[in-house]
C-alpha cells in the first residue's frame, strides 16, 4: 500500500516559501501533524510527504490513499485536490483543524474525514481503506494520551526546505477559554503533557543545537513547565516555542526557561485594549503588566514575538497608530499583526453571524476582513492592519530593534533568530507590496458624535 499525505498551500503562500531574497523558508519549520500521521502508519505501508510550498504534488504516480491536512484558509486548495484525485479513483481522507470543526463541511469533500487527533485512530482508517470500506468520518472517543508517542520520521522531509526539521511536541491545547481561538475548540479547552522523560529523549536524539517547541501554550501547566525545563538545561541546546504573557506572572519560571535554551517566544499580546481582552474571553492577558513581563522577558535574554489582533469590538481607527507606538515604546522584538478572523468552529463564528460579510474559506487567512467591524469600515481596518506591518518593518526600525537587543544579556544567542525573522517578514512587505494607510490621519473625529468620548478615541492607551 502506498500513501501520499498532503499539506496543501496556494497563491503568494507558495511563492513566498521559494523565495531566495529575504530568505523565504524561514516560517517553514517540519510538518509536525503530518510527520505525526506518518508515525502511525503500519510499517508495511509507504508513505510520502508532499509539502506544496516545497514541492509539486506528484499527480502521475500511483498512490492507494492521499491524506490532505488543512486550517480554513486552505480548504478551498485542499477540496480542489481532493477532487482531482477522487477523479482517479483515489480515495481522499481529510484531516486538521477545518475538518474538525467543520466536519459538514468537510465531508462534503472527501471519501473521509479525520476530527481530532490521528493517534488512536489511523490505524483504523488504514485498516478500512486496505478493505475499501471507509468510513464517512473517524473520531476518538476519548482524547488519547500522549504518553508513548511514536518517533516521528523526519528523514521524510528534505531539511534543505525548512528553517527547521526540528519541531516537538511536549503538550497539545490549552486550557484558556479564548473565544476567537481554535486551538480551544480543536483540543476542548484542554491541555495534554507528554512525559518529560520521553520529550527529552526525543530532544536528545536531534543532532543540531536548535530546535523549536510548536506547543501552543508550552507553559500552561507551570509545574509541568518547570520539571520540563530543568531536564532541558542538561542538554546545552537552544529552542523557541509559544507561551502566554502571564508566564512572567512567575518571574523564576521566566528565568529557568532562560537557562534551558529559550531564546524566543511568540506572546498572544493581542490588544491593549482591557475591554477587547474581555470580551472575548482572554483573562490570562493583564494589559496593565505587558511593560513588566517584557522588560523580564529581556532581562533574560529571551526575545518577544507579540501576536497582536486588529479588529476587536472596541478598536476604531486610533488603535493603529496607539499600537505601534506603544510596540515601540515596549521595544517588542517581532509583531504577527492579524485581521480578527471569526474561524468556523469557534464560539465567536456562532455569535457573529449577522456580521460575516465574507464566507470564502479562502480569505479566512488573519489578513482578510471578512466580517462587519463594529467601529470603523472594512476598509479601514484592513488598511491600518496593513499600516502597521509596513511601518513595524520598516529597516530603520528592524535596525534599531537588533541594536536593542545586542546590548541585552544572552544576546548572542537570540541575534540570528531574531534577525532572520525580522528581515524575513520584511521580505513579505517586500514581496507582497504591503501597503495600507493609518486611517485616523483620513480625517478630524467630530467631538460631538453620540456615545463617543472624544479623550477616549484619541488619547494612547496607557500602560503601566
Amino acid at each position: 500500500m502506498k500513501i501520499l499525505l498532503i499539506a496543501p498551500t496556494s497563491g503568494k503562500w507558495k511563492k513566498a516559501a521559494k523565495a531566495k531574497l529575504f530568505n523565504g523558508k524561514t516560517f517553514r519549520f517540519s510538518l509536525l501533524s503530518l510527520l505525526s500521521v506518518a508515525a502511525e502508519t503500519p510499517k508495511d505501508v509507504k508513505v510520502r510527504i508532499v509539502d506544496e510550498q516545497a514541492e509539486n504534488i506528484p499527480w502521475h504516480e500511483h498512490f492507494d490513499l492521499v491524506g490532505i491536512t488543512c486550517m480554513t484558509a486552505l480548504a478551498p486548495k485542499a477540496y480542489e485536490i481532493a477532487l482531482e484525485f477522487r477523479r482517479k479513483d483515489i480515495p481522499v481522507v481529510l484531516g486538521g483543524m477545518h475538518p474538525t470543526l467543520s466536519p459538514e463541511d468537510a465531508s462534503q469533500h472527501a471519501d473521509a474525514i479525520v476530527a481530532g487527533d490521528a493517534e488512536g485512530i489511523w490505524g483504523e482508517v488504514i485498516s478500512d481503506a486496505r478493505k475499501g470500506m471507509l468510513k464517512k468520518i473517524y473520531r476518538n472517543k476519548e482524547l488519547p494520551d500522549l504518553t508513548g508517542l511514536k518517533s516521528v520520521p523526519r528523514h521524510l522531509l528534505d531539511r534543505g526546505s525548512y528553517s527547521t526539521i526540528n519541531a516537538v511536541q511536549a503538550t497539545r491545547g490549552c486550557p484558556n477559554a479564548c473565544e476567537f481561538c481554535s486551538v480551544t475548540a480543536f483540543h476542548k479547552q484542554t491541555q495534554r503533557q507528554r512525559p518529560v522523560d520521553e520529550v527529552i529523549a526525543e530532544i536528545t536524539q536531534i543532532p543540531d543545537k536548535f530546535f523549536i517547541f510548536v506547543d501552543d501554550n508550552l507553559t500552561a501547566d507551570t509545574e509541568y513547565a518547570g520539571r520540563l525545563f530543568k531536564a532541558l538545561a542538561l542538554l546545552n541546546k537552544f529552542w523557541a516555542s509559544q507561551s502566554t504573557v502571564a508566564i512572567a506572572e512567575d518571574p523564576n519560571l521566566v528565568r529557568l526557561a532562560a537557562q534551558s535554551g529559550c531564546v524566543g517566544l511568540f506572546v498572544g499580546i493581542e490588544t491593549f485594549n482591557k475591554a477587547n481582552l474581555k470580551g472575548v474571553g482572554k483573562t490570562c492577558n493583564r494589559v496593565e503588566k505587558y511593560r513588566e513581563a517584557i522588560h523580564l522577558f529581556h532581562s533574560c535574554g529571551i526575545a518577544v514575538e507579540a501576536g497582536i489582533v486588529f479588529g476587536f469590538d472596541n478598536d476604531r481607527q486610533e488603535v493603529f497608530q496607539n499600537t505601534l507606538n506603544i510596540l515601540d515604546e515596549l521595544e517588542v522584538d517581532v509583531i504577527q499583526a492579524s485581521i480578527f478572523t471569526p474561524l468556523p468552529g469557534t464560539t465567536r463564528f456562532a455569535n457573529m453571524q449577522e456580521r460575516i460579510i465574507d464566507r470564502d474559506w479562502a480569505h479566512y487567512d488573519f489578513h482578510s476582513v471578512v466580517f462587519e467591524p463594529k467601529h470603523m469600515p472594512a476598509v479601514d481596518l484592513q488598511a491600518g492592519h496593513d499600516w502597521v506591518t509596513r511601518e513595524f518593518y520598516k529597516p530603520w526600525r528592524i535596525a534599531r530593534r537588533l541594536w536593542r537587543h545586542a546590548k541585552r544579556p544572552r544576546s548572542l544567542a537570540a541575534l540570528p533568530y531574531l534577525a532572520a525573522v525580522n528581515m524575513a517578514y520584511y521580505g513579505r512587505v517586500h514581496n507582497w507590496h504591503i501597503g495600507g494607510f493609518n486611517p485616523a490621519t483620513k480625517f478630524e473625529i467630530p467631538a460631538n458624535i453620540p456615545g463617543f468620548d472624544q479623550a477616549e478615541i484619541i488619547a494612547p492607551v496607557q500602560i503601566n
